[in-house]
């Protein structure tokens, strides 16, 4: 086991990661931005290193900062979290040229799932299900046009280089499809440097389900089972639950047969999230993207599995096996809340100083938070505050446990989307467990 590790991020995730490594031993080493000082997990770890100014351009996603702190520190390893260089092929193959241990796959598989269409192309071809669309992007117009012609109508016009939601429009008509990729390659361009998109189509009414794969050391690719992601606003995730109330045991087999297609594909090492669409009224799913990092859900899939998914993570990286059974049956329900500074009906930004910070406990209830009180949550990052999740023994139970933990969770000062959850928690749709990805547009 590696005896030094970098945290090459900030907030919940670090601490999160710093928690793994102080009950192992590994000596934990926080990098931080001028905005971040004496924030809880530049407090926490052993040693902590400034990279930069607020700006994430100039900090967290500062690769010579970040390699320089690992350097003078003397850290064997980096863990990149989510979000920031986690997904950054050419920052994995420098850390690894500079002789560290990279907490995650390998550079070819990031390069490889980065693109979403050389991702579906690999896919289809590896026999795992993928939506009907482009193989190549649609370099006009009049080519997304002729596309979507023959794909039906309504479409999805994709950002091939996006992801976490971003980059993402839909048309139902051509009127509609020319305005939109207009907006999506402009945007794509601006956002991610490459303005190249695809088409797909569109299915009205979907359900988003993943699933949590590791590629073990000896070159094994493992799944475990899925998560349920489909409360979403404007693509992103809100809550997620393990496992899905709308996957059976025959379909969960097909979900977990093609994930590990997916990871074997592209040669998968460490820890990864192969994420799907799925018609409920068909039963078909397809393949959307594949998330090459730790997810931040992970959590729900820790708790019905018994295990400790970073912990895992570092093992894979030094060359160890897992040490839970990873044939083991799930047990329980999980869900997470992604407690957030946002405004809970329209879901725009509050930031602002915490006046107020008490987090439920009990029973089946655990907080993974970025932030306490007397902590500011400024504009320059995530809105992300604190990750609650709640696990019991069925779905009935955790939803029992969820109303008390989010009843119990006090924060003033940053808006908060806390009074959502309350309002999730007594919506039919989502107590039925027959709700897809417009549940949260239907409550609005």
């Amino acid at each position: 086991m590696i005896e030094s590790l970098l945290i090459a991020n900030r907030g919940e995730i670090a601490r999160r990661i710093i928690r793994t490594a102080k009950r192992l031993g590994i000596r934990s080493i926080a990098v931080y931005s001028e905005a971040d000082a004496g924030m809880p997990f530049v407090v926490e770890a052993d040693e902590s290193v400034c990279v930069g100014p607020a700006n994430p351009a100039e900090s967290y996603r500062n690769t010579e900062a970040i390699l320089a702190a690992a350097k003078s520190t003397g850290a064997q390893a980096i863990h990149p979290g989510y979000g920031f260089l986690s997904e950054n092929a050419d920052f994995a193959r420098t850390v690894e040229a500079n002789g560290l241990v990279w907490i995650g796959p390998g550079a070819e598989a990031i390069t490889a799932m980065g693109d979403k269409i050389n991702a579906r192309n690999l896919m289809a071809e590896a026999g795992v299900p993928v939506a009907p669309g482009t193989h190549d992007p649609a370099e006009s117009v009049e080519a997304a046009i002729e596309a979507a012609n023959a794909i039906g109508y309504p479409v999805m016009v994709k950002a091939a280089a996006g992801g976490g939601g971003m980059g993402m429009a839909v048309a139902d008509d051509e009127t509609a499809l020319r305005k939109e990729y207009e907006k999506v390659t402009a945007f794509a361009a601006r956002m991610f440097g490459d303005g190249s998109v695809l088409i797909e189509r569109y299915f009205p009414r979907v359900r988003h389900v993943e699933v949590q794969i590791l590629g073990l050391a000896d070159g094994r690719v493992i799944a475990l089972s899925e998560r349920e992601c489909s409360v979403q606003r404007r693509n992103q995730k809100l809550v997620e639950e393990a496992p899905s109330p709308a996957v059976s045991p025959e379909l969960r087999a097909r979900f977990l047969a093609a994930a590990v297609k997916a990871g074997e594909a592209v040669g998968y090492r460490n820890a990864g999230t192969v994420e799907c669409l799925l018609d409920p009224a068909t039963g078909e799913f397809f393949f959307l993207e594949m998330n090459t990092r730790l997810q931040v859900e992970h959590p729900i899939s820790e708790l019905i599995h018994g295990t400790d998914l970073v912990e895992q993570q570092l093992r894979i990286a030094s060359g160890l096996e897992p040490n839970f059974d990873v044939e083991r049956p799930t047990s329980g329900h999980a869900i997470e809340f992604r407690v957030n500074a946002e405004d809970p009906k329209r879901f725009f930004p509050g930031p602002g100083k915490i006046t107020t910070w008490v987090e439920p406990a009990g029973d089946g209830v655990r907080v993974d938070s970025g932030y306490g009180p007397d902590t500011t949550v400024t504009q320059f990052y995530d809105s992300l505050m604190a990750k609650l999740i709640v696990f019991g023994v069925d779905r009935a139970d955790a939803i029992a446990k969820a109303r008390a933990a989010v009843a119990g969770f006090q924060v003033a000062g940053p808006k908060n989307n806390l009074p959502f959850f309350a309002e999730l928690l007594e919506n039919d749709e989502f107590l039925s467990g027959d709700y897809d990805t417009g549940i949260v547009a239907r409550m609005r």
